[in-house]
Parts: structure tokens; sequence; C-alpha cells
């Protein structure tokens, strides 16, 4: 790493120790980060989970009640039924945000269906709109939950590279330059002490002479 070719001077160690431990701090947050952000991950899939069997639930009854419909009804009557209908669901999509992570949040609800003011209607075409309208809730609520998963995972995997390459590859360069730079200077200590020592007993000699 060019960032670490620095001189083996005493300010140079001093800077290092100060940077690695800043590292050290930030690899202890990112750590912290990963650790929420997989708890929050496993929460979601345990939630995504469940609302996927109800939703498929859901959807399964709406077209039993549809097929009834079509058997008692027809294609043909069942079409112009649904030109009258009003919506059967309200549904509103709001931001929320967690760990620094933006997903959607849907907030769905079924509205009473209001008749569509038609002659020859079948009580199954009603059953089949309100099982449709609950579906269409379960479905807003699961494609909520899979864009919050997508996205809390996509950010997991961030922090988790991050904490990786702070731990195995950033950090341990760090330490090794500092490590090589204290050797340095302390070579260079005893050499200097080495030389003193020469000086003095040259000192000695002279003054004996």
């Amino acid at each position: 790493m060019s960032r670490l070719r620095t001189a083996p001077t005493k300010s140079a160690l001093l800077n290092l120790r100060k940077q690695v431990r800043f590292l050290e701090d930030g690899h202890a947050l990112l750590e912290r980060k990963r650790e929420l952000l997989t708890r929050l991950v496993y929460q979601h899939i345990k939630e995504y989970q469940e609302l996927k069997r109800t939703a498929h639930t859901t959807v399964r009854k709406a077209y039993r009640w549809l097929g009834i419909a079509q058997l008692r009804m027809g294609d043909r009557s069942i079409a112009q039924a649904t030109l009258g209908a009003t919506p059967s669901t309200s549904m509103k999509v709001l931001p929320r945000r967690a760990l620094g992570v933006q997903y959607p949040s849907v907030e769905a609800t079924v509205v009473a269906p209001q008749p569509v003011g038609l002659l020859g209607t079948d009580p199954s075409f009603d059953e089949a709109r309100q099982a449709f309208a609950h579906a269409a809730v379960h479905l807003a609520e699961l494609a909520a939950v899979e864009m919050a998963l997508y996205r809390l995972i996509s950010e997991q995997r961030k922090a988790q590279k991050r904490v990786n390459a702070l731990k195995y590859n950033i950090i341990p360069a760090y330490r090794k330059r500092i490590k090589q730079i204290a050797e340095a200077l302390e070579e260079e200590e005893r050499g200097t002490l080495f030389q003193i020592k020469r000086l003095r007993e040259a000192g000695e000699r002279n003054k004996q002479a």
C-alpha cells in the first residue's frame, strides 16, 4: 500500500499508531453494524416466509372463487361486472430506514366492495372480489418485505466486505509497517548508543595517553 511507504521516523510511528487505533475503532463499529444487519435480515426472512405462505393461500382462494364465478356467470358477464366495480383495496407506500438502509413500507387495507349495480351477478362474484382484495393486500406486504430483505442483505454484504478488508488487509498492513518502523528506530538507537560508547572509550584512551 503506497500510503504506508512512510519514512522510519518517530513522528511517522506515532501517526501510524494513531491511524491504526482509528481503524480499529471503525472496525468495531462496522462489526456491530454487520451484526445488527444480520439480525434484521433474519427477522425479515421469518416475516417473508410467513407472508409468502399467507399470500399463497389467499391467492389460491381468490382463484378458486373466480373459477366458481366463471362457471356460474361466464367470462362475458364477469368482464361486464368488473367495468362498474370500485377499487377493493387502499394502499400507501411509506419510506422506512434502519441502520442507514432505506426501504419501502406498505400500508394496505381491504375496502368494503360496493355493489356493481348489474342484474345477474352471482354471490360468488362478490366472494371473488373480496378474496382478490385480500390477496392484493398480502402480495403488497410480501413485496415490501422482499424489497426490504434485498436491500438489507445487500448492505449486510457490504459491511461484511469492509469488516474483512479492515481485519485481514488494512489493519494488518498498518501493524506490519508500525513493527518495521519500530524495529528500524530501535536498530538506529542501538547504533547511536554504540557510536556514543565508542566515542567515550576513545576519549578515555586519549586522556590516559
